[in-house]
């Protein structure tokens, strides 16, 4: 009896297995037929695409080749990286690091370095000064422009803006300068008696960055200066490349405050209340180095009560010739000086 049932049920087993060797088989036919399907659709994508590619460029092969490509992705890798160092170049610049001053280039030559910026120190009321130095020892108009070509002198007239921005003051000097084209105008500084030696650190600052010179001078508008002893003067010193020029003195530090030279740090000159030596404020000059030494340090440099004493105390700490040079003592005119008080 047990066998006889058993014998029965294996037809029925043997009936099942064919039918799922046959769904499986049915299954597997479809999916591969989906798979070729998908296959094809996409290579007929790409053949698609290859030709309209080719079509819009009217080229019969790849527009760009991997050794193209490879190119490409090098180039915008240095453009990255040159507008990431302009980045940081602008960010030191705005915080004085780096002198602003680029030679302008004319084909493949550099414009040649010039020999000195002197910077006439003036205010509203002294037009009179002014005029008298034009007639005398700056020339105007087309002269001044071949002083700067021939001898390789720039003059200016150095003053600040008034307290009320706009005003009658600031449109004279503006009117002036229209006709004379002789200034340098400090905008970013406002004219006040206490605030010379600031003008004089900003003068230095913007002629540095305005232009490239061998020399910086500054001068006050009440000295007559021999422009061609003065650039003579200046050639005998090209060989040094951190010198400071000047009708060196020194004096009493007074800190009584009615006095008319008081000086409110008088105490950070000791006991001895004695200025270093320094050079007078009528007339000094300051190699390229010290001028961009001035720029680039602007914001930490700390002026005194005078101007020629702030200048002194930049080059107190670092290595510069002090040359005290006889021909800028213009207190008195004498044989071989260059400058004289007029």
């Amino acid at each position: 009896m047990q066998r006889r049932g058993s014998n029965h049920r294996l037809p029925s087993l043997l009936f099942r297995s064919r039918i799922s060797y046959v769904m499986l088989a049915m299954f597997a036919t479809m999916s591969a037929v989906y798979v070729a399907g998908r296959l094809w659709q996409d290579a007929q994508n790409r053949v698609y695409l290859i030709k309209e590619l080719d079509r819009r460029t009217g080229k019969g092969h790849p527009a760009i080749s991997v050794d193209d490509t490879l190119k490409v992705v090098a180039c915008r890798n240095q453009h990255k990286r040159l507008a990431a160092l302009e980045m940081e170049l602008a960010a030191a610049r705005q915080e004085g690091f780096i002198g602003r001053y680029t030679p302008e280039t004319k084909g493949n030559h550099t414009r040649k370095r010039l020999m000195a910026v002197i910077g006439i120190t003036t205010g509203f009321g002294q037009k009179n000064n002014r005029d008298a130095i034009r007639k005398t020892w700056l020339p105007t108009g087309v002269a001044l422009t071949k002083l700067q070509e021939d001898k390789g002198i720039v003059v200016r007239f150095v003053v600040g803006r008034s307290a009320n921005r706009g005003d009658s003051m600031d449109r004279d000097i503006d009117e002036e300068n229209k006709n004379t084209k002789d200034f340098l105008i400090l905008d970013d500084h406002v004219e006040a008696s206490e605030e010379l030696p600031k003008k004089m650190k900003l003068f230095f600052v913007h002629a540095a960055d305005k232009w490239d010179a061998e020399f910086y001078a500054k001068v006050n508008d009440n000295i007559y200066v021999n422009i061609d002893g003065f650039g003579a003067m200046l050639a005998s010193y090209m060989d040094k490349p951190r010198v400071y020029i000047g009708c060196m003195k020194s004096g009493e530090v007074f800190s009584e405050l009615s006095h008319k030279w008081y000086e409110p740090e008088w105490w950070k000159f000791g006991d001895g209340k004695s200025y270093f030596r320094h050079a007078s404020g009528e007339i000094f000059v300051i190699s390229r180095a010290l001028a961009q030494f001035i720029s680039i340090n602007r914001s930490i440099l700390r002026t005194y009560a005078h101007d020629d004493v702030s200048a002194g105390s930049w080059f107190i700490g670092i290595d510069v010739k002090h040359v005290n040079e006889g021909k800028l003592c213009c207190s008195s005119w004498s044989s071989g000086s260059v400058c004289a008080t007029v």
